[in-house]
């Protein structure tokens, strides 16, 4: 049974900011001033599964790192945008790229940036420690914080409704 009030069969595709999501708010900076991101290998599993089982995901950062989109493609994802200044246009053109609707759509996001993306989706999801604004519009707000399983919680939800969670061939290989 999923903690999630919306019809998750619906769910078609879904979207995911990084810093503060898949990965920590907080993070160790290197030397020359990079931002060292930590990610969730539970989260991972479920991105990998969930791209192999059809579902369309995207990555949208405003970050600008070579490791996001190694990180992301490495698990098959094919959509992952760095760079991102402003989200919503980058949203909106993945959705009608890929002929999606709003209600097959869910986003992902944890501070101000997410807003307007959010706003243009079905189903809006945060993490414990998104920012009040953001956690105010969310339809469901993960019980845990950025970067440690936000990602797996809601796609395994998604993957349950769908029949694809450890029912599908599919879920047993990396």
């Amino acid at each position: 049974m999923s903690g999630i009030s919306y019809d998750l069969r619906k769910i078609r595709a879904v979207a995911f900011d990084v810093d503060g999501v898949l990965s920590p708010s907080t993070m160790p900076m290197s030397a020359d001033g990079e931002p060292m991101r930590m990610v969730n290998v539970k989260d991972g599993y479920a991105l990998q599964l969930a791209v192999k089982c059809g579902l369309r995901v995207a990555i949208i950062t405003g970050a600008v790192s070579r490791a996001v989109d190694v990180r992301f493609r490495a698990l098959g994802i094919e959509d992952v945008y760095v760079g991102a200044s402003k989200k919503i246009d980058v949203l909106e053109r993945w959705m009608r790229e890929n002929s999606l609707l709003p209600e097959e759509v869910a986003y992902v996001g944890d501070d101000i940036p997410d807003y307007q993306p959010m706003m243009h989706v079905g189903l809006k999801v945060a993490p414990a420690d998104a920012a009040v604004d953001i956690r105010r519009i969310a339809d469901y707000i993960s019980p845990v914080d950025g970067g440690y399983g936000v990602g797996r919680d809601l796609l395994e939800q998604i993957l349950r409704a769908q029949g694809h969670w450890m029912l599908d061939e599919k879920a047993f290989g990396w």
